[in-house]
């Protein structure tokens, strides 16, 4: 039995044209070795499996090596190259930080710094995860990093550059890894498959791609899960199954059934989705991701940001015909917006049900939005009412719709804004007929009432104040009768200013009683301080405490030894 080598040891990069998706960075190296234009310290950074030590290594390499060809590639074939092929080179010297990150460490490799190199032109030292130092070995560092022996070169590796202090950054060139594009890690595990003798869908590869998040060591080790798994024949379903990733017809349904506003389906996949173990915020993020690739998908100029296959982008592309603009952002917004609100909410399934049912009606909730009155007469000959929108400048066709219907019946849509009214009506009436008995239907109840009948509710009106808990808003409206003036409008006799505003914040809901009880949409309240009992009536624990220090002098002298503040 064979010594089984891992896809990201047995395919790591060799030489600066076998990199990855670091185009640019290959490209500045290879210039500055061509030009002789080293630096003496260097910082490659970026996030995981993006091939910093790989290159770092083939850096090494290549400018110790004797015969560097043309295309700045290392020969493979000198003393040089041989060695550090079989590991056995003293020219480069690789420490890891992460255990090696104390000051004596450090002190070390400045120790060996000294000495020149035996074979070559350079003695390189690679530390990786270097922001694992101590700020006492970085110290240490700094005057060896800043003026090196002209033999010596440094490279460091690390993923948080963050970590790393000012002072080191400033003596490094600094070059900055992107994470590898989907399409180019696809490629690249295309050949590796080929090189294994192993059977792909190119979907299969595109999904692994993405699943690795932009790390081609992360996206090798799912591609070696994968083959043990399928044995030499990797298909797309394998791939979801043994991943357990939600599959794409799940969203190209889901988003058909939201432009058909299909509720009970919509909520019956969604339970599909949770009882195969599929967690809730994981959907709602596939989704917003889903409807983004629509989005991107609409246009030819974006459809390049569409990291997908040529089978794939054709199904983005032929969806994205049948949403409209205005659909796919509100319903992203939306998509965001449950985001944000699933950890915090107490019933995350009732989340996500919500947004879907949301997201299905943006439609019909765009109707509401840009119509301002509506007449609904009925059909008898069809079973059918016909809703015509009155607005300005509005030449829309009549809409029909099944619903039911009562003859005769006003409908109150709003408590504030009465002017959006349905009138329901036995007859069909033309536009202009409606226009001329729009103020007609603007009925405002002003049903008269006596100041007797207005005091014998305003007990009523205190029992239910109270019983909402508002028992210091109850006590005030009990402390003096209310008068009835002119105009249906309530007097409210107060002792303070502090009673006014608490009447104040609670206005709307008092009126909202007292209009509903005497069917008067003209009451109206008012408040007045009664001047005598202004200065009289103790009403806040300061006022009390003065009444008090009148009477009895002496307390004052115990409110200051125990540090009570007369405010509280």
């Amino acid at each position: 039995m064979t010594d089984f080598i891992v896809s990201a040891r047995k395919y790591r990069p060799e030489n600066f044209d076998s990199v990855v998706g670091q185009s640019s960075i290959i490209s500045t190296l290879k210039n500055a070795i061509k030009s002789n234009q080293l630096a003496q310290s260097f910082l490659f950074c970026g996030p995981r499996g993006v091939g910093k030590t790989s290159c770092a290594r083939i850096l090494a390499k290549t400018i110790n090596c004797d015969n560097i060809h043309d295309n700045i590639e290392a020969c493979n074939e000198c003393v040089s190259c041989t060695s550090f092929n079989d590991s056995s080179s003293f020219n480069v010297h690789e420490l890891d930080a992460a255990s090696n990150n104390s000051v004596d460490d450090i002190r070390n490799l400045v120790d060996q710094v000294r000495f020149a190199p035996q074979i070559g032109i350079y003695n390189i030292y690679i530390i990786d995860e270097v922001h694992m130092l101590s700020t006492s070995a970085f110290n240490a560092f700094l005057k060896t990093l800043e003026e090196p022996p002209k033999h010596a070169k440094f490279i460091l590796a690390t993923t948080e550059k963050n970590k790393i202090i000012p002072t080191i950054l400033s003596r490094c060139q600094i070059f900055d890894f992107k994470r590898i594009g989907v399409n180019d890690i696809a490629a690249h595990l295309n050949f590796v498959a080929k090189s294994e003798s192993v059977e792909v869908e190119e979907e299969a590869l595109h999904l692994i791609a993405q699943k690795a998040d932009g790390a081609m060591r992360d996206s090798l080790s799912l591609l070696d899960r994968l083959i043990s798994f399928s044995d030499k024949k990797l298909t797309y379903k394998s791939v979801i199954e043994v991943l357990n990733i939600l599959d794409y017809d799940y969203y190209f349904k889901v988003t058909d059934l939201l432009l058909q506003n299909d509720v009970q389906k919509l909520l019956n996949i969604y339970n599909e989705i949770l009882q195969n173990g599929f967690d809730g915020h994981h959907f709602i993020n596939g989704l917003a991701d889903h409807l983004r690739d629509v989005l991107v998908s609409k246009n030819e100029s974006t459809i390049s940001l569409l990291e997908k296959g040529e089978v794939l982008q054709s199904r983005y592309v032929e969806q994205s015909k049948r949403c409209d603009l205005d659909f796919l952002l509100d319903a992203l917004n939306l998509c965001n917006e449950c985001d944000m609100q699933f950890k915090t909410t107490n019933n995350q399934r009732l989340l996500v049900e919500l947004t879907l049912m949301r997201i299905s009606s943006i439609g019909c909730a765009g109707e509401k939005k840009n119509s301002k009155s509506f007449v609904v007469s009925r059909n008898d000959a069809k079973g059918k009412v016909s809703v015509e929108q009155i607005a300005e400048n509005n030449k829309k066709e009549p809409v029909l719709r099944d619903v039911k219907v009562t003859p005769n019946i006003k409908l109150d849509l709003g408590i504030k804004k009465r002017s959006s009214l349905i009138s329901i009506n036995s007859s069909f009436k033309k536009e202009k007929d409606i226009v001329e008995d729009d103020k007609d239907a603007l009925t405002i109840r002003d049903k008269d009432f006596p100041e007797t009948e207005l005091l014998g509710c305003w007990k009523e009106l205190i029992v239910f104040i109270k019983e909402k808990g508002k028992s210091n808003l109850g006590i005030t409206l009990g402390s003096h009768q209310p008068r009835l003036l002119e105009g249906y409008l309530i007097e409210l006799p107060l002792s303070n200013a502090v009673q006014a505003e608490m009447i104040l914040e609670e206005k709307y809901m008092l009126l909202e009683y007292l209009r509903n009880k005497f069917e008067n949409d003209k009451i109206e309240i008012t408040t007045k301080i009664i001047e005598g009992e202004k200065n009289n009536i103790p009403y806040t624990n300061k006022d009390k405490f003065k009444i008090m220090l009148d009477e009895n002098p002496q307390l004052e002298i115990l409110r200051v030894k125990l540090g009570l503040d007369p405010d509280y």
